[in-house]
């Protein structure tokens, strides 16, 4: 007779909704890999979210859309507080950016992402749309070694003692902001270097996670909260330190955190406060960048895509490279 290894349904489900999620961001990746180039930063973006929430709607979940495309019911994207899934199985948490780099994709620039993750329900920051202040690095550091509060030079500093090199051997990437020359003048004032991005933030904090691959040591600058939340959530996954500060600069956006539970104005948000407990997060490529390969369209209807997927209660990071075969056929692109 055969010997029979009972595995908890709840650890069953959490596995197969580890690759459940590749799929989602694979078919929106595809999605808008079909407009790359066109100029049309809308329609790639739609084609991404439909792709997005027709997957999503697959899922044996009971999903809240915590971080969306808007924070109205009337946004016709997914929408915070939008329900996703079959409406079974464990209640999470969905934060989406399905499209990071719409002005990548458009113009067929290196570096758009579909990206997501997923939590147990009540454990993602339910972050307002507004500008958020953000310092990362990657993981080995004793904790608090970087300081959100501390001047950008201080925060070089302080790294490279801790790396044990000089402040010139550090490398800071900062988004291509006119708003950031402050940082970058203060980052270059110690002899370190600025790596500069047009876009995509999300990809730019999950880069400090690698510096031996990446050569990034440090994120710093403003973007979006809500691409805040879903860099913190894959840093829950393969480590590192995040210290980020809602924007809330007028009466209209302080009214809006406080009604998501965002009361204090003044609270840095280190990772486990904007992504608690158990989290999953997956990244497909859409145009090729320095993180992953994006989709390719072959000759023979096969279409290539790269993928990265990550858990927080094992530390995994997988990389999976598919050929997909019959997206036309079963209309799943």
């Amino acid at each position: 007779m055969p010997t029979h290894i009972s595995v908890p349904q709840q650890l069953l489900l959490e596995r197969i909704l580890t690759l459940e999620l590749v799929r989602v961001t694979e078919r929106a990746a595809v999605s808008s890999a079909r407009l790359r180039g066109q100029g049309n930063e809308k329609a790639a973006d739609q084609a991404a979210v439909d792709a997005m929430r027709r997957e999503l709607n697959k899922l044996p979940i009971t999903g809240t859309v915590v971080i969306g495309e808007g924070e109205r019911d009337e946004a016709p994207m997914l929408f915070i507080g939008e329900r996703v899934g079959i409406n079974a199985g464990p209640e999470v948490d969905i934060a989406v950016d399905p499209l990071e780099g719409t002005t990548l994709c458009a113009k067929n620039m290196p570096g758009a992402i579909a990206t997501m993750a997923m939590a147990d329900g009540g454990s993602l920051l339910h972050a307002p749309d507004v500008y958020m202040e953000k310092l990362a690095i990657g993981p080995g550091y004793p904790k608090d070694v970087v300081e959100l509060d501390a001047s950008p030079a201080d925060n070089v500093r302080r790294l490279a003692k801790a790396k044990g090199v000089e402040p010139g051997a550090i490398n800071v990437l900062v988004l291509d902001r006119p708003r950031h020359s402050d940082i970058i003048q203060s980052v270059r004032s110690t002899g370190a270097s600025v790596q500069l991005i047009t876009d995509g933030d999300v990809a730019g904090v999950i880069h400090c996670a690698d510096p031996e691959n990446t050569g990034v040591d440090m994120y710093l600058g403003t973007g979006g909260a809500p691409e805040g939340v879903l860099a913190a959530a894959a840093l829950r996954c393969i480590g590192g330190q995040m210290q980020c500060r809602l924007i809330l600069d007028t009466e209209e956006k302080r009214e809006r955190a406080a009604k998501m539970g965002a009361n204090d104005p003044k609270m840095i948000y280190g990772i486990e406060d904007m992504a608690r407990g158990d989290c999953l997060f997956a990244a497909t490529g859409v145009t090729t960048g320095s993180l992953l390969s994006g989709v390719r369209f072959r000759k023979d209807g096969v279409i290539e895509t790269e993928t990265v997927v990550m858990r927080s209660i094992t530390g995994t990071m997988r990389r999976i490279k598919a050929e997909h075969r019959q997206l036309e056929k079963f209309h799943l692109d």
